[in-house]
């Protein structure tokens, strides 16, 4: 479905039935990334599965200021308005982590259970944060100048990703395939409003928090277990699983498993 929030036309997609579970895809992502899961999860929970700004079948407006990531957690709120829903779990990856996190700070009494899979609470200092927008900045100077397969091609081969290649060629390339269907100005403008350096730092309220929270990360992604280990006495009602032979992307590399955790938290 489509659907008109703040003058952004929003594409969600809606599976099956029980409480509410948002789920929330990474950057270069779009809903698509919960297709494996439709049908075991929906079997428990009503899925609520957007397209975030500027990625897949969602608009892509030219302003970064739009998609600061408090403006689209109060994009979120609306789309929840919109289907009635007054209460949700909510499962972010990376990008769609700190957004969901973002939304679970600005909305507490909204969110039930929280899922943060490879994500972080934003960078610590005004430095860090001065250093990374500066980075990002350059990025979506380099999606607009060369287009979006050379920006795929870079992306692919981060460090973040190497684990990937492991994946059969079949499931590299569904992903590619998916990341290539994006809309550079959607990207661009999604580093530059939305990226790690320009959202608010959430170190300081993740006390606040009363929600229980599960932090999933891939043992082999040692930047993101490090982050959610020091996460994990801020969070009042917190656990975190680790992964084995697995990187950033634990939905893709262990799916199985990822899956029945993830089911097994929000029906307990």
């Amino acid at each position: 479905m489509n659907v008109l929030i703040n003058d952004v036309r929003y594409y969600v997609e809606t599976k099956g039935n029980g409480f509410p579970l948002m789920l929330l895809h990474g950057f270069t992502g779009n809903s698509t990334t919960w297709a494996p899961f439709y049908d075991v999860w929906g079997k428990h929970s009503r899925l609520i599965i957007p397209d975030i700004i500027g990625h897949g079948k969602t608009d892509s407006p030219t302003d970064p200021d739009r998609y600061k990531i408090e403006k689209v957690a109060r994009d979120l709120a609306a789309i929840l308005d919109e289907l009635q829903i007054v209460q949700v779990d909510i499962l972010g990856y990376s990008m769609g982590g700190r957004l969901a996190l973002t939304f679970a700070i600005m909305f507490p009494g909204r969110v039930r259970r929280l899922i943060l899979e490879s994500a972080s609470p934003g960078l610590a200092t005004v430095a860090e944060r001065a250093n990374r927008r500066m980075k990002d900045a350059e990025l979506a100077n380099f999606i607009m100048d060369q287009g979006i397969k050379s920006f795929v091609d870079y992306w692919e081969e981060i460090p973040l990703f190497a684990s990937l290649k492991r994946l059969p060629i079949e499931k590299r390339i569904d992903i590619r395939q998916q990341r290539l269907g994006n809309s550079p100005v959607g990207l661009a403008n999604s580093l530059l409003g939305m990226g790690t350096g320009s959202q608010p730092s959430w170190w300081e309220h993740l006390d606040q928090l009363k929600c229980e929270v599960l932090l999933l990360t891939g043992k082999e992604d040692k930047k993101f277990c490090q982050i959610a280990q020091a996460m994990l006495p801020k969070l009042n009602k917190a656990s975190l699983i680790e992964f084995e032979n697995s990187g950033h992307t634990i939905h893709v590399e262990n799916c199985e498993k990822f899956g029945r955790i993830v089911s097994d938290f929000v029906t307990k």
